[in-house]
């Protein structure tokens, strides 16, 4: 919820309310001219003077409050309907234990593979705002971790907490594939995208990467592949009785498989060796998929201007009955 004024400028009204009030106060208050009144003075006790001056402190606030009433103080929020369809994306993410190689950095930094996978496609996934996107993690196994949706905080907290390792160790291209088209198989839309990362090449699974990628084409799926880490052995952290060392292995990237399966899916293959080659490549992939999207907004308004007008009228006749029976002028 939002809070505005729907005639913020009806405000500048408070401008000359502020001044009237600093003059009246200032001005000498209405009184009788006796030689002798002087000597009254201490009967009457240093409220009298603030009770003179209600009146003129109410009738502030009265025209401060009916001030605000005018400018229509209002708490609203803002739905959108999308009149056309999007792209229905799903983002399939390698999280096997070789994810784990430090030959990628952020800020200077350096950083696992999967580390660097996550910033990226977080920064993808917030900018694809009318796409429904879903997740699919994989290593020996793969698994839906996002259905499609257009919740992109719970995208951001489900890539934010993908661990290496949490689908097994190994590789299982196919299977993922194979996973990524089922969940966009029944689904009715213009563009159906699956884009599938890895630093590896299938040693898990009983579907190949190429009879997965032809069967999620026929379902009219375009598929990407991207296939990260550096050339030559990779850097690794391992745990020795003296302690945590580097060790550099080499991590086996199938290009051949992951260009052949894009082939197939009608999209194309990327090769990404660090964060900055990784971002191109999501970068390039976003603008490629482009849809117009027609977005329609609907604000929902409630009005606050009774909280300050049935004040004001309070105020009022409180105002008439003090002046009519307690601070009565004299003619």
């Amino acid at each position: 919820m939002m809070f505005q004024f729907a005639y913020p400028l009806l405000l500048f009204l408070l401008l000359p309310v502020a001044g009237w009030l600093v003059f009246a106060l200032r001005k000498k208050p209405l009184g009788l001219t006796h030689s002798m009144t002087s000597l009254m003075v201490p009967m009457a006790g240093g409220r009298a003077g603030l009770l003179m001056r209600l009146p003129i402190i109410l009738k502030a606030c009265i025209l401060v409050l009916l001030a605000i009433t005018a400018a229509r103080p209002q708490l609203y929020n803002v739905s959108r309907d999308v009149l056309s369809p999007g792209v229905d994306i799903v983002l399939c993410l390698d999280t096997s234990g070789s994810m784990q190689a430090l030959d990628f950095t952020l800020d200077g930094d350096p950083v696992s593979r999967l580390t660097a996978v996550k910033k990226v496609v977080s920064d993808f996934i917030k900018k694809r705002e009318t796409d429904r996107i879903g997740l699919v993690v994989f290593g020996e196994a793969a698994f839906t971790q996002a259905p499609l949706t257009v919740d992109k905080g719970l995208l951001l907290g489900l890539v934010d907490k993908m661990t290496i390792g949490m689908a097994g160790d190994r590789t299982a291209i196919g299977t993922a594939i194979a996973i990524g088209g089922k969940r966009l198989k029944d689904i009715e839309a213009k563009s159906k995208i699956l884009i599938l990362l890895t630093d590896g090449r299938q040693n898990a699974g009983n579907i190949s990467p190429e009879a997965a990628a032809q069967a999620v084409r026929a379902l009219g799926v375009k598929i990407y592949t991207i296939g990260v880490g550096g050339e030559g052995p990779a850097p690794f952290k391992v745990k020795t009785l003296f302690g945590e060392r580097t060790v550099y292995e080499r991590v086996d990237l199938d290009e051949k498989t992951l260009r052949k399966a894009a082939v197939t899916g009608g999209g194309r293959y990327f090769r990404a060796s660090d964060s900055k080659e990784l971002s191109e490549v999501y970068e390039i992939i976003d603008q490629a998929e482009k849809r117009d999207v027609k977005v329609k907004e609907f604000f929902h308004f409630r009005e606050l201007y009774l909280y300050f007008l049935v004040p004001a009228i309070f105020l009022f006749a409180m105002k008439i009955l003090l002046e009519t029976l307690i601070l009565r002028v004299l003619p």
